[in-house]
């Protein structure tokens, strides 16, 4: 489902790409030059392209980007400047699918894993930053992830789960690689097996042989409130800013924010984070885990600060406890469709109905089987209208797998009634 609004949630949501050049050999010194007029006009260009090419190494990685202008509703379109095919509008429109497949080559850990995550009520009294960094900065990893055939690494953060080496982060910072080093506070490094990856909801589990290591703490996010206090501790911008302290509040609950495709509920909080904080914790003052650090919002058209995004420690536990038995979660019902609004000057020129564009459906789908196309426009489900993707996502989200989905489908003036059967997340989409 696509996100055409101003802004992106594209970021470092992304792993922070590095590479390790030769050093450079010393030379002697040159002696000084004064500045003249085409040395300033050469520094200037420099810098810009250095700043150009700082926001692409840093925005790295295989994620979509949503182009970002300045913060005003989009211009309305022209219908002198569409094209006549409406299926070639669209897909210069939609620039995006939904795909929840993260795909992971690192080698397997042997499952099930003796683990259960639990959530805890805060107690006793709040912690100084000093004090909770002292607690909590060693539960927090570096992760390594080496890609075949590709230079250099991608760079995240991890937290340690248990004392034999069970360690959290994004599914993201891993996503595409074939082995992961894992880095403790004390600079012993570990090479890490894969437990399980779920790109839903963006967390994945390493495992690493070690004894003794210290754990965190996960309390409730369900009790935060905005305003709440709230601390980041991760590995921003690479190895020399490891277990980077950062602290700020929860600006709100609940935010529906897009990624990849599909949507995500999470905590927002104005903590500064940046590229390499991906999979660390959001602490709350008592010193326990309330949130994974996943994302922040970004402009490359003006300043967006402080609006960054974790995963809640409620989802935390729920996926955690799925993928230490099985490596995976399941359950999760799956229409195998891409779907996004229609422009009204866009409905007007090719004469579409009310409703929503069908852009892209999943192959091995029931919505493949059962003849849904991209180009279609769904107009109601289950007799109910739908002009968003929240509405089709309530619905759904309120059935189960094996449930079936009535789809009013409009096609080349025809409407069509098209029973859709639900399928698991993991069948259409992969982990």
């Amino acid at each position: 489902m696509n996100n055409n609004e101003w802004y992106s949630t594209e970021n470092w949501y992304a792993p922070l790409a590095e590479n390790k050049p030769e050093a450079a050999k010393p030379t002697a010194p040159k002696p000084k030059k004064g500045w003249t007029p085409f040395r300033i006009t050469g520094a200037v260009c420099i810098l810009l392209a250095l700043i150009v090419a700082s926001s692409l190494i840093f925005g790295g990685g295989t994620q979509p980007t949503i182009s970002s202008p300045a913060v005003t509703a989009p211009p309305a379109l022209d219908p002198d400047d569409l094209p006549s095919d409406p299926a070639e509008f669209f897909r210069s429109f939609y620039q995006s699918v939904q795909t929840d497949t993260s795909a992971t080559y690192i080698e397997k850990a042997k499952l099930p894993i003796a683990y259960e995550q639990q959530l805890t009520p805060a107690s006793g009294e709040e912690l100084t930053l000093q004090e909770l960094y002292e607690r909590c900065s060693p539960t927090i990893v570096a992760i390594a992830g080496y890609q075949k055939g590709v230079m250099g690494y991608v760079w995240g953060t991890g937290v340690i789960l248990s004392e034999d080496g069970l360690i959290l982060t994004n599914a993201h910072v891993i996503e595409d690689c074939h082995s992961a080093t894992v880095t403790l506070f004390d600079d012993r490094e570990f090479e890490a097996k894969l437990v399980g990856s779920d790109a839903i909801s963006d967390l994945a589990l390493l495992m690493i042989e070690a004894d003794g290591l210290p754990t965190a703490a996960f309390g409730e996010s369900a009790t935060l409130q905005v305003g709440d206090r709230v601390a980041a501790i991760g590995n921003p911008l690479g190895s020399s800013f490891r277990n980077t302290l950062t602290d700020g509040i929860i600006s709100a609950i609940a935010r529906n924010v897009e990624a990849k495709g599909h949507r995500m509920t999470l905590l927002q909080t104005n903590t500064a984070i940046n590229e390499g904080n991906s999979g660390g914790a959001l602490f709350n003052m008592y010193g326990q885990v309330v949130g994974v650090t996943n994302m922040k919002m970004m402009s490359a058209y003006s300043s967006i600060e402080g609006i960054g995004f974790a995963i809640p420690s409620s989802t935390v536990q729920a996926v955690v406890n799925a993928l230490v038995k099985d490596g995976e979660v399941r359950g999760r019902p799956s229409i195998g469709i891409t779907v996004g609004s229609i422009p009204e000057n866009a409905k007007t020129e090719y004469d579409l109905p009310e409703g929503l564009y069908i852009s892209a459906v999943a192959p091995g789908t029931d919505a493949e089987a059962k003849g849904i196309r991209p180009g279609d426009v769904l107009m109601a489900v289950n007799g109910t209208p739908v002009t968003t993707t929240d509405e089709v996502n309530n619905i759904k989200n309120a059935l189960q797998v094996g449930d079936t989905m009535r789809f009013s489908i409009w096609r080349d003036g025809e409407e069509l009634e098209i029973d859709v059967l639900l399928m698991d997340t993991n069948d259409v989409y992969g982990k």
